[in-house]
């Protein structure tokens, strides 16, 4: 694995208090987000080696982490059933290669504006406490998906 001593996604380490890994092999992980509490079924896919673009992977890699890219949608839009899933590639801050995968709901308190965006409402804690219920047995869901 090529890595970045200064890139935090190259040691997963740095991330074990804000991430809970659900899956990984040789290639990529995927981690749930932790530390967006309004947005708790908030997952990224991480390249392992430390390519900041999509280009940078071969073609078959490239296949391997979109492919994990829509495994992790379709695992939330059957386990969460949200009203959109947001994906984003950004890498503006952290140059190396990962994808946002965030189930978004018609009732959270952003929505339609992105996560990082102004919020709309408060959030729903009836409705938070239900999501959070399911992320283990989505988390699951997801482990066995991409194995």
């Amino acid at each position: 694995m090529s890595a970045a001593s200064d890139c935090p996604l190259c040691r997963p380490e740095a991330h074990e208090a804000t991430t809970t890994r659900v899956a990984g092999h040789a290639q990529l992980r995927v981690v749930r987000v932790l530390d967006a509490p309004g947005f708790p079924a908030y997952y990224r896919v991480i390249w392992n080696d430390h390519v900041a673009e999509l280009t940078d992977l071969s073609s078959s890699d490239r296949a391997r982490c979109l492919d994990a890219v829509c495994t992790v949608e379709r695992v939330l839009r059957n386990g969460a059933s949200p009203t959109k899933v947001n994906l984003a590639s950004l890498g503006n801050v952290v140059p190396h290669l990962h994808w946002h995968v965030i189930a978004r709901f018609d009732w959270d308190s952003h929505f339609p504006q992105p996560i990082w965006g102004t919020a709309q409402r408060p959030p729903d804690p009836a409705r938070l406490a239900a999501l959070n219920g399911a992320l283990t047995r989505i988390d699951d869901a997801m482990a066995k998906a991409l194995t």
